[in-house]
C-alpha cells in the first residue's frame, strides 16, 4: 500500500468519525474495555455463550443510543433538561404507586412492552438539570441558587432511596453535587459542608433499613458472620490475594470456577479478573478506565460553554465514582452496595446508561466548534 493511499484511508475514516460526530480516543478505550469485558465474562460466567450474546446485544443497543445522542447538540440537551426532569420524577411517583416489585425492592415500572428502572435516566437527567438551572447564572453559585439545586438533587435521591436503592440514591446525588462542585464553590464552603454531612451521617442509620444496617456492619467486620453476610467480600479478597502478581491464567481461577465466589459475573467481577491475571492484568484494566476518564474531563475543560462544561465534568466524575466504589467494595474498603463495574459487570439497564452518557460526551466534543463564541 503506497504513502498516498494510506494518507486517504486516514482522512476517510477522520471524515466519518466526524460525520457521525464520534469522537476516535474515546469511542477506542471504550471499545478496549468492552472486549476485556467480554474475555473475562465469559471465564466468570463458566464460558456461557448465551451470556456473551445477551451482553453484546445490550452493547449493540447502547451504541445505537452513543450515536443518536452523539447528534444532538449540547443546546437541544439544555432545552430538554427541565422537561425530562420533570418526567424523571413522574416516573418515579409512578414507581412509588404502581411500581412492580423484585427481590424486595420496588424499582421497576411495566409499560407492558417494557420493563424499567426510571432511576436509571436520572443518573443522566439530574447533572443535565442542574446544569442547565446554573449554567446562566453567575457562577460561582449565590446561596439562594445552591439551596434550589440541592432541593432538585433531593428530591429523586429520596424517591429511589426510598424503594430501596440506597446505591443508585448516593450515584444521583452524587452526579448532581459534582455539578455543583465544578460550578466554583469556595474550598471554606466545601470544607464547611462536609464537616456538616460527617456530623450528620450518624443519623442516617436510623433511617437504614435491615439489610442496609447489616451490610455496614459486615463492612467492619465480615469474619464475623464468615458463611453468611460476610461470605461475599471473605471470598472475594482470597480470589484477589490468591491471583498475586501475575494471575492463575484465564478459565485457571479456582474461586470463580468452583463456584466459592457468588455475584461472579455482576458485581464481583473484578475478583474473578484479578484471580486469573493477577496484579499486572488489574493494572491494565485501570489504565484503561484511567485513560476514559482523562480523556472525559479533557472533553469537559475544552467545551465552550458552561452548560457543556458542567454536564460533560460530572458525567464524566460519577464514571470515576462507579470504578471507585466497585473496586472499594470487591476489596473491602468500602460496603457492598451493589454497584457494576462499568462495561464490564454483565447488566443491561445500567450498560445501556453509561453508553447514553458517552454519547453525551462525544455531543460536547463534537459540536463543540459548533458554538457561537
Amino acid at each position: 500500500m503506497s504513502l498516498l493511499e494510506t494518507v486517504s484511508q486516514k482522512q476517510k475514516s477522520g471524515w466519518v468519525a466526524m460525520r457521525l460526530h464520534v469522537d476516535v480516543p474515546l469511542m477506542a478505550g471504550i471499545l478496549v474495555l468492552f472486549a476485556l469485558g467480554m474475555m473475562i465474562l465469559f471465564s466468570a460466567s463458566g464460558q456461557s455463550i448465551g451470556r456473551l450474546e445477551a451482553q453484546g446485544m445490550r452493547f449493540v443497543l447502547g451504541l445505537v443510543i452513543l450515536l443518536v445522542l452523539a447528534q444532538i447538540s449540547p443546546e437541544h440537551l439544555r432545552r430538554w433538561s427541565p422537561w425530562l426532569f420533570a418526567i424523571g420524577v413522574c416516573l418515579l411517583l409512578a414507581v412509588e404507586i404502581i411500581g412492580d416489585i423484585g427481590k424486595g425492592a420496588q424499582r421497576w415500572l411495566d409499560l407492558g412492552i417494557i420493563r424499567f428502572q426510571p432511576s436509571e435516566m436520572m443518573k443522566l437527567v439530574v447533572p443535565m438539570t442542574i446544569a442547565w438551572f446554573l449554567c446562566d447564572k453567575p457562577l460561582p453559585p449565590a446561596w439562594r441558587n445552591l439551596l434550589i439545586s440541592s432541593a432538585m438533587i433531593l428530591v429523586p435521591a429520596l424517591l429511589i432511596a426510598k424503594q430501596p436503592d440506597l446505591g443508585t440514591a448516593l450515584l444521583i446525588a452524587s452526579s448532581g453535587i459534582f455539578v455543583l462542585l465544578l460550578s466554583g464553590l469556595s474550598a471554606r464552603l466545601i470544607i464547611g459542608l462536609t464537616a456538616l454531612a460527617s456530623a450528620l451521617a450518624p443519623l442516617l442509620w436510623y433511617t437504614l433499613r435491615d439489610y442496609q444496617r447489616q451490610r455496614v456492619l459486615t463492612f467492619l467486620n465480615p469474619e464475623n458472620d464468615p458463611l453468611g453476610a460476610g461470605y461475599h467480600i471473605i471470598q472475594s479478597k482470597i480470589a484477589i490475594g490468591s491471583g498475586g502478581v501475575f494471575g492463575k491464567g484465564w478459565f485457571n481461577g479456582t474461586q470463580s470456577q468452583l463456584d466459592f465466589l457468588p455475584e461472579r459475573s455482576t458485581d464481583f467481577i473484578l475478583a474473578v479478573f484479578a484471580e486469573e491475571f493477577g496484579f499486572i492484568g488489574v493494572l491494565i484494566l485501570l489504565a484503561v478506565y484511567l485513560f476514559i476518564i482523562m480523556r472525559g474531563l479533557l472533553i469537559a475543560v475544552q467545551a465552550q460553554d458552561s452548560f457543556s462544561r458542567l454536564l460533560a465534568g460530572s458525567l464524566t466524575l460519577t464514571f470515576f465514582i462507579y470504578v471507585f466504589v466497585n473496586i472499594g467494595m470487591v476489596s473491602g474498603l468500602l460496603p457492598v452496595v451493589g454497584v457494576p463495574l462499568p462495561l464490564v459487570s454483565y447488566g443491561g439497564t445500567s450498560l445501556v446508561t453509561l453508553m447514553a452518557g458517552f454519547g453525551i460526551l462525544m455531543s460536547v466534543h463534537s459540536h463543540r466548534k459548533l458554538l457561537k463564541r
